[in-house]
């Protein structure tokens, strides 16, 4: 086998065109669903250090000292975050309360009720808000190596056709159709690794 032959096998352009339109379609399918997870991964990374980075200022300001109110109201009357939300929250809850006099103990656990179902609806809805998009990380993960597979089967099977018809087991004639269809099979490992290992994360 030349030098040229070498450099071929390992040439992804030269694979992807030369490989059967059912590999390349699934080629095509693996490549787009690794773009897609990285993109998620990175709007994920992004996010996470926005949040852990306001979240580390919340409770910086809260273990300062000041009052509650201060620190809520320094938020606005519109956080973002969820912590000075779930804060805001509270707060807006335990004055709405107290307007109407003091609390008795029943009035005070119906108030801490109210309080911890109110917060449990902002946690349940920031919870989904932040793992929107994990479910593709998901099946990419899963799905991916199988996909790859089934491609790499395929184009094996039309690789010991063609060897079949030529009547030709030489390794030169039959390596570079096995490389083209074991091509598929490294794309969806390229993209389920990332994807499971970001899902996990």
């Amino acid at each position: 086998m030349t030098v040229a032959a070498d450099a071929s096998l390992l040439n992804p352009v030269h694979l992807f065109m030369a490989a059967d339109w059912v590999v390349k379609s699934v080629m095509i399918g693996l490549a787009v669903a690794s773009i897609w997870s990285w993109a998620i991964i990175i709007d994920k990374a992004f996010r996470f250090v926005a949040l852990k980075r306001e979240a580390d200022a919340f409770e910086k300001a809260l273990s300062s000292g000041r009052s509650l109110e201060d620190i809520a109201n320094q938020a606005g009357p519109n956080p973002t975050h969820a912590l000075p939300r779930m804060l805001s929250i509270a707060l807006n809850d335990w004055r709405e309360t107290r307007r109407a006099g003091p609390l008795t103990d029943n009035q005070s656990h119906l108030l801490i009720s109210r309080i911890d179902r109110s917060l449990d609806a902002v946690i349940a809805r920031e919870g989904a808000r932040i793992e929107h998009g994990l479910g593709v990380l998901s099946v990419v993960a899963t799905a991916s190596p199988f996909i790859g597979l089934f491609g790499t089967v395929w184009g094996i099977m039309n690789a010991f056709g063609a060897i079949a018809e030529a009547g030709n087991t030489n390794l030169t004639t039959v390596a570079p159709a096995i490389a083209e269809a074991l091509f598929a099979t490294a794309i969806g490992l390229a993209a389920a690794i990332p994807a499971y290992i970001a899902y996990n994360a």
